[in-house]
């Protein structure tokens, strides 16, 4: 049971506790109260599935947020083995909002890169909330580099709601190396691998999320704003966030059915949060599916596939002005006419 309660997770929450004072009563008063136990076992389960089977946009949202939630480092000593973390990006300093290491999985050496989140005030001022600053993505595409030149695969783990927007990160050239990040993944020859976590805000999750296969949680978003900067900016009201994230179709089913991500990673009834492991495995699975088809696949046709993924994305049509010309006329000098100015 988590600390941490949504205000829909409410009922359910009730339930357990009822649940267990009655094993706590059953224990010391020796009465039997299996019965009771069942049946609200059984409301409980049928409870959950009503409420996590029918979720909106914006209690999506809210889960993606969960502070139990696991964090890139959470998966990455699951899924894992071996993980060495490099630092810094050899120009100004090192970034710990952005995790990059090498590492293997099922013995398959891979370049690990993810937004890292703090579970304390602490490490969440160290980790500056995942927002990372220039640095952050510099380091991350030295690492890309690193990986490319020894033909390892790319694993990014994507849980930020934007980069940082201050001062300092804007003096550094914020713009300048998500810019260069988004052009240099594109031609890549080794396959990336982005899974959204958590939250994918803006440039700042794209900064990392250029990949062969973008796959998301069943209770991430991935969005160029946040909820709130939406109905800020188009509401004049952040509190109508709720109605900005229906609106937005940022959740992984509406993304999925405008072929923005490539696949959704099921999640444990509750969330994440629920079952780290189990969310890990379902994770490594897919993972390890895409490195497989990829392993047989050229490093020119891989890039090639990247490309073409993203060029494939939106819908645009093309009109031509028809203008009527006039047939050719010969002149006296016997030269051609077209009829146009």
């Amino acid at each position: 049971m988590t600390e941490f309660v949504l205000d829909f997770e409410r009922p359910v929450i009730e339930l357990e506790k009822k649940i267990l004072s009655l094993k706590v009563s059953a224990e010391h008063s020796k009465i039997d109260f299996s019965g009771e136990i069942a049946d609200l076992e059984e409301k409980k389960e049928k409870l959950k599935k009503e409420i996590y089977g029918s979720l909106t946009s914006w209690q999506r949202v809210q889960l993606a947020r969960h502070p139990s939630r696991p964090y890139t480092m959470d998966y990455i000593k699951i899924i894992c083995e071996n993980f060495v973390e490099l630092h810094g990006d050899r120009a100004y300093g090192d970034d710990m909002a952005l995790v990059c290491g090498l590492a293997s999985v099922d013995n398959s050496p891979v370049a690990v890169i993810g937004h890292q989140k703090g579970r304390t005030v602490h490490e969440n001022m160290e980790r500056n909330f995942a927002m990372a600053h220039p640095e952050g993505y510099r380091k991350a595409m030295r690492l890309m580099k690193t990986a490319e030149k020894f033909n390892r695969p790319i694993i990014t783990f994507i849980d930020t709601s934007g980069a940082y927007p201050g001062i300092a990160a804007e003096e550094r050239g914020q713009a300048e190396a998500i810019a260069r990040n988004l052009r240099d993944m594109s031609v890549l020859k080794v396959p990336v691998i982005s899974i959204v976590i958590g939250e994918g805000g803006s440039g700042g999750a794209l900064g990392i999320g250029v990949a062969n296969k973008v796959l998301m949680l069943e209770n991430s978003y991935y969005s160029v704003i946040s909820p709130e900067g939406c109905a800020a900016i188009l509401f004049r009201d952040a509190a109508k966030a709720k109605e900005a994230a229906e609106a937005l179709k940022i959740t992984a089913k509406d993304l999925l059915k405008n072929k923005v991500i490539d696949e959704i990673i099921k999640e444990p009834v509750g969330g994440a949060h629920m079952d780290a492991v189990e969310t890990a495995m379902n994770i490594k699975r897919a993972v390890n599916k895409y490195l497989s088809e990829y392993s047989k696949m050229s490093k020119e046709n891989i890039a090639r596939d990247r490309y073409e993924k993203f060029r494939a994305m939106g819908v645009f049509e093309e009109e031509f002005e028809k203008k009527s010309l006039k047939k050719p006329v010969k002149n006296k000098k016997n030269t051609v006419k077209t009829g146009r100015k």
